[in-house]
């Protein structure tokens, strides 16, 4: 199959220096890995194997496959604020090759019971055992993402899926934990406001 006829959003990238890609491509030093899931995994820890640096992901002796059927789930907590730019997908040639990935962008601890509900984004994927196509998610949508949830529904028709890297490009920065703050400064105007109230009363019944 030509890559260069693709749709949904996914462009070919062979052009692009493997060195330069490996800069591009590594969010996945940003994922909270200690709370990653993976649903459906045969294997229990083997979802977080496939978030790894751009020069690994041919390497095959760390994949993840489904168990039950052919259904994936990831939720991927962030350690700060993420502008996703563009996603990389590598498994076989072959049935077991995920055909569909729907996104959910900020929806912490998705069950299979949740994925009925539309998803921000979805791509139609293509076969790809090098990991050279690049699905590009929407930019205003997926501009402040703390937590991504990517859920293979289907492959080509094989019992159980097998995905060996997933890549995530795009920007990151801190999260801000402001709650103390915005509580503190929520209180202070109120306090005001009584202030002016009782005033406003005083000043009344002098008049």
């Amino acid at each position: 199959m030509s890559h260069n006829h693709c749709h949904n959003g996914c462009h070919d990238h062979d052009h692009s220096s493997s060195e330069e890609l490996g800069i591009q491509y590594n969010l996945y030093e940003k994922i909270d890995k200690e709370n990653l899931q993976c649903l459906n995994e045969m294997v229990e820890g083997s979802g977080k194997t496939v978030f790894k640096p751009w020069e690994s992901r041919h390497d095959t002796t760390h994949f993840v496959e489904s168990d039950a059927d052919e259904e994936l789930l990831f939720n991927i907590p962030f350690t700060g604020n993420v502008k996703l730019k563009g996603i990389k997908i590598a498994s076989e040639n072959s049935d077991a090759h995920p055909s569909k990935l729907r996104l959910f962008k900020n929806k912490p601890n998705m069950t299979f019971d949740d994925v009925t509900m539309e998803p921000d984004q979805v791509f139609e994927l293509h076969r790809d055992s090098e990991g050279v196509l690049e699905y590009a998610p929407k930019i205003v949508t997926f501009s402040s993402v703390t937590h991504l949830t990517m859920h293979f529904p289907s492959n080509f028709g094989a019992d159980n899926t097998k995905i060996y890297y997933i890549g995530l490009k795009g920007e990151w920065a801190p999260g801000h934990k402001h709650g103390v703050t915005i509580c503190t400064y929520e209180a202070r105007p109120n306090l005001d406001d009584h202030k002016l109230k009782h005033l406003d009363s005083v000043s009344r019944h002098i008049d």
